[in-house]
């Protein structure tokens, strides 16, 4: 199972929010290129970027970060915020992102999202966030009546390569992944899933592996590894 460390970017700094407030962070590193820099050194292979504020705006805010993360390592980026149109995708792919994650777009414009799946193959994964099942969207900010497992098996049939799936009340809390959601989730669709949201401990980490079974290929993790619950070394070896 792939461990994927997080760099959360807001307002040029790398931060961790609780539960998706924007106004409850604490900072990490000033630069986020700083904070891939020290994922790298210990191992990652991928990093998972969201541009908080693009999120919010409904556009990337962040493109000279993430730039300068793609020009610097070696190193697969995933990218998600803001991303809510063709221009701004391409955009991003041309920085050097490896995928790019649509959230808002996903769940609000389906056409889009078939027609990104076509023109970048294998590239473009569907964000889902959830707050008690229900899918939440900018920046999460709004829950809405879809239940995410309709949304993840929509977004199968528009092409997605993979699902994202974070529950937004565990994010940032350090309250333990939610096993079952993510398990619905894997279950209801072909496509491999990405668990996100609440990991604190490798005791969470080893609750995915029987997963894996199910699709679940990887897991992002946050505050955990900034707050030293444990290194990125040690969960890579959890899920070896």
């Amino acid at each position: 199972m792939l461990v994927i460390p997080a760099i959360d970017i807001k307002d040029g700094r790398c931060v961790r929010l609780f539960q998706g407030e924007m106004e409850r962070e604490t900072v990490y590193f000033e630069r986020p290129l700083d904070a891939a820099r020290h994922w790298v050194h210990q191992g990652a292979t991928m990093i998972h970027i969201v541009d908080l504020n693009g999120a919010v705006e409904g556009r990337p805010i962040h493109t000279c970060e993430v730039a300068a993360v793609c020009r610097e390592f070696d190193v697969a980026v995933e990218l998600g915020g803001g991303l809510r149109s063709l221009d701004a995708v391409e955009t991003a792919i041309g920085l050097g992102v490896s995928r790019v994650v649509i959230g808002t777009a996903a769940y609000g414009n389906a056409e889009l999202m078939q027609m990104l799946c076509t023109k970048f193959p294998n590239r473009i994964v569907a964000g889902i966030d959830a707050r008690d099942g229900k899918v939440a969207v900018k920046g999460w900010k709004e829950t809405t009546s879809m239940h995410a497992v309709e949304l993840a098996q929509r977004c199968e049939q528009n092409g997605a390569a993979r699902i994202i799936y974070t529950d937004i009340s565990r994010d940032g809390t350090s309250g333990g992944v939610n096993v079952e959601e993510t398990m619905k989730i894997a279950r209801a669709v072909r496509i491999p899933t990405i668990a996100s949201g609440g990991v604190a401990s490798l005791e969470d980490l080893r609750r995915l592996l029987p997963l894996e079974k199910q699709g679940v290929e990887g897991v992002i993790v946050g505050k955990a590894l900034y707050g030293g619950a444990f290194t990125l070394q040690q969960a890579i070896s959890a899920v070896a």
